[in-house]
């Protein structure tokens, strides 16, 4: 811009120096000058003004937990579903993704981050995610939509399932535990010994757990548990158990178990141990049968669910947490000729406790 008004002064020094019929001529030059500049000006504001229009619409935060088949499964149709709604809606979303890899310092720098960078919502793959975004929100009040809460209300994390009651809500994958125990004694009915296998720090084990002793206990079966917090101490963990000639194992959907299925699935089998689990990709990383929510339709559920507070301005305080029927196993059945058992007939003996009983084979992701 200098430039171009040194360039116009200098025009007019040399008309001056002419004549006064000139020194007309150089005002007219002038002020030509002057317009195109306030034109080129003009246009250059509203090449801005059209660059901020094309802008995203909303900014969105997602902190996925850790990585792992469900966590990851969640993510992906969330964004797929977002994409979709970008369309539908003419809007659209911009998103800034992080993943804490369990690392509680981690999380609360990504949540920080994103308080920072005001981002419009937020969305907590997993329990402890929605709850440091709970914690960081209570002042600021940006919106938070979790997902693959197993129990809000015992976190604390909403006043009720059909009333939040604050600036959080999002869709649970709340599991039936009194149902994978029920098709353990449907496979299994003189079964002795049942293991207990999950993370003490996993809020999402706590309550299913306590049902499963309390459901063991009223059928009079033995029951142990071995704990563990990383992949070394889940595989110690599952040593234990073989030692312990446990004949299943149950666990709820419980990340850091997730996380090392793929590294303990095959001591479990080759020990004829069946492995009943709490979500379906437990069974597509090994295990012997997830049963639970299916996590894909949730993430596209809570996707919805972030449209309608971003583009239709509901509000999350009461906007009812999303439950889904807990109706599917999902039978490995590679596993399944292992441990020396048909999927036909072992499908035969689960579907009278089932929505619907579907086979899958080890994979490390959903494809």
């Amino acid at each position: 811009m200098k430039k171009k008004i040194v360039a116009v002064l200098t025009a007019m020094t040399m008309v001056f120096g002419l004549c006064a019929c000139g020194e007309a001529a150089a005002s007219t030059d002038t002020k030509t000058a002057e317009t195109a500049e306030a034109t080129e000006t003009a246009s250059e504001e509203t090449e801005s003004t059209e660059t901020t229009s094309a802008e995203a619409d909303f900014t969105i935060g997602i902190c996925n937990y850790v990585d792992d088949a469900s966590l990851n499964q969640i993510v992906e149709n969330i964004q797929n579903r977002l994409n979709e709604i970008s369309a539908e809606k003419n809007v659209t979303f911009a998103i800034e993704y992080d993943n804490c890899n369990a690392d509680s310092n981690v999380l609360s720098q990504i949540v920080a981050n994103f308080v920072a960078d005001k981002v419009d919502l937020m969305v907590g793959v997993a329990t402890p995610v929605a709850m440091t975004m709970q914690g960081a929100t209570e002042d600021n009040k940006i919106p938070v939509v979790f997902a693959a809460v197993s129990d809000p209300l015992a976190t604390g994390l909403v006043e009720s399932m059909e009333a939040p009651g604050a600036n959080i809500t999002g869709t649970s994958d709340y599991l039936d535990t009194n149902a994978i125990m029920n098709l353990i004694l449907a496979q299994n009915p003189d079964i002795a010994k049942v293991g207990l296998l999950y993370d003490v720090g996993q809020d999402a084990s706590t309550t299913a757990i306590a049902q499963a002793k309390e459901f063991l206990d009223a059928k009079g079966i033995a029951y142990v548990e071995h704990t563990g917090t990383n992949v070394d101490e889940v595989s110690l963990a599952v040593d234990a158990f073989i030692a312990d000639g446990v004949e299943a194992i149950f666990t709820p959907s419980d990340n850091t178990i997730m996380t090392a299925e793929l590294s303990i699935y095959e001591k479990m089998a080759d020990a004829g141990i069946q492995h009943y689990a709490g979500a379906d990709s437990f069974a597509l990383n090994g295990a012997f049968l997830g049963y639970g929510v299916d996590y894909a339709n949730l993430g596209v559920e809570t996707a919805d669910m972030i449209a309608e507070i971003l583009v239709n301005g509901a509000d999350p305080a009461s906007t009812p947490v999303k439950t889904f029927d807990n109706g599917t196993a999902t039978v490995n059945t590679e596993i399944c000729d292992k441990l020396g058992l048909t999927f036909d007939d072992v499908k035969a003996t689960f579907e009278p406790f089932c929505t619907k009983v579907v086979e899958i084979q080890t994979a490390e992701s959903f494809n």
